[in-house]
């Protein structure tokens, strides 16, 4: 089995903030989200976020999952993606002496960690292990996860449960298709 490195587990937890299934969203406010951010260690403390910041970090968390979804075929809302770049535009980068990326200095505080997820999510596309991380198919589900599988195929992230109900709707569809041409005179 393929192990998943941090940086793709951390851009997977922040993706999985919201759950479509469950239409929750474990970061939808401001303090939710310094919560969030403090319980990883992103953040040495959970004081509140300026509204500004947690509005960037909600277009960076949809711009991710845009990108992830069309990993398994879906066509990404040009618009989020666009307002994710921009967020990403604003959260500049160094090189430290031993190759790694970091926060550029000066950063304010609530933005920092926000540069980290940035930071991780580019370490997967240099890489090519964003290729791996992705939404599921079932929309319905949309939960971000790790494809273990050895071509990168995989396009639920339960077969049993969201491979299954996609596969039952098509197979319905296509019998009342047959059922529907049988009928005709």
């Amino acid at each position: 089995m393929l192990e998943q490195p941090s940086a793709a587990a951390l851009v997977e937890a922040f993706a999985n903030t919201v759950d479509v299934e469950e239409a929750s969203d474990e970061i939808a406010t401001a303090q939710a989200l310094a919560s969030w951010l403090h319980d990883r260690g992103l953040r040495d403390t959970p004081d509140p976020l300026p509204d500004t910041a947690h509005r960037a970090y909600l277009a960076l968390r949809a711009g991710i999952r845009e990108r992830l979804g069309a990993h398994v075929g879906d066509t990404p809302d040009e618009a989020l993606l666009t307002a994710a770049d921009a967020v990403l535009a604003e959260h500049p980068v160094q090189v430290t002496a031993d190759g790694r990326l970091t926060p550029a200095p000066g950063l304010p505080a609530a933005r920092e960690p926000l540069a980290r997820l940035a930071i991780a999510w580019s370490e997967l596309t240099t890489t090519g292990d964003a290729a791996r991380l992705k939404r599921c198919a079932e929309h319905t589900c949309g939960w971000v996860f790790w494809d273990v599988s050895k071509n990168r195929s995989r396009r639920w992230c339960s077969m049993k449960v969201c491979g299954n109900r996609s596969k039952s709707r098509a197979y319905a569809a296509r019998t009342r298709a047959t059922a529907g041409r049988d009928n005709q005179p």
